[in-house]
């Protein structure tokens, strides 16, 4: 299935523009443009919403008919229980993680320890956690540590993007992680000069005008296939004035939609 989430909307939640976008708005902006998914990824709001915002939240999810995911940083014990409560909530079947969180850096061994006991709450509720691949964690290890772990409801999130600040290639990624791999980050990147020819800035491309290739993670991870959802994001930089970059913002989500439709 394709999904939209809070990325897709990263400037449109800003307070650098002048009515930022509710989350409930952008469940119903998602439901217009025919898309039955939204994943509320790093979404700060949502750690600090009151019980009765939630349920105000998740029932506008329902209503709308939408699927919602889940996606957080940090693999720590009692944040994952906090995870699981949310997605009770929002009848999440997935929740993404980093292994880095906020006031948590473990080492490979430590987030084995915290996996191995807080995956069993996964596996009794039936919720997938997927770890995303990026640039702090090799996609090797990070491949190694699920495997170790070795449950069905733990797998990786897949965002090729990441890997390249640790000059990875993103087809080495892709490949590596195909077996565990239960949901996908879908945005374009690119390298551009920067002014004066010193240097390059690595971000966001228009979805199929960058070095993202997409149709060897189609063939490689046969997402359709295998029922894992594609989440559409954006690396968007700042276009100057709230006004160019909301513009901006919608129309790579066209584009992502339209392609990854058009591959279907």
């Amino acid at each position: 299935m394709i999904g939209l989430s809070t990325y897709s909307y990263f400037w449109q939640h800003s307070d650098r523009v002048p009515e930022p976008l509710t989350l409930i708005g952008a469940f119903e902006d998602t439901r217009a443009q025919g898309v039955d998914l939204f994943q509320i990824c790093d979404y700060g709001p949502l750690e600090w919403m009151s019980a009765a915002e939630l349920r105000n939240a998740a029932s506008a999810a329902s209503a709308l008919g939408l699927t919602i995911e889940l996606g957080t940083k940090g693999v720590a014990p009692e944040h994952l229980r906090h995870l699981l409560e949310l997605a009770e909530v929002f009848d999440a079947r997935l929740v993404r993680s980093m292994l880095y969180g906020p006031e948590s850096r473990p080492t490979l061994d430590e987030a084995e320890d915290w996996l191995r006991g807080s995956i069993r709450s996964f596996e009794s509720a039936g919720i997938d956690l997927a770890l995303e691949t990026y640039e702090q964690v090799g996609t090797a290890d990070l491949v190694g540590l699920v495997e170790r772990v070795g449950s069905e409801r733990l797998g990786i999130c897949l965002d090729p993007a990441n890997v390249v600040a640790r000059l990875e290639q993103p087809r080495t990624c892709v490949e590596l992680a195909a077996p565990f791999v239960k949901n996908v980050h879908v945005k374009d990147f690119a390298f551009a000069r920067q002014d004066g020819w010193v240097g390059f800035t690595y971000s966001g491309a228009a979805m199929g005008t960058g070095l993202h290739d997409y149709p060897h993670l189609l063939t490689t991870i046969r997402p359709r296939e295998r029922e894992i959802n594609e989440i559409v994001e954006h690396w968007l930089p700042w276009q100057g004035d709230a006004e160019t970059t909301i513009r901006t913002e919608r129309e790579w989500t066209r584009i992502t939609l339209e392609h990854l439709r058009s591959t279907s």
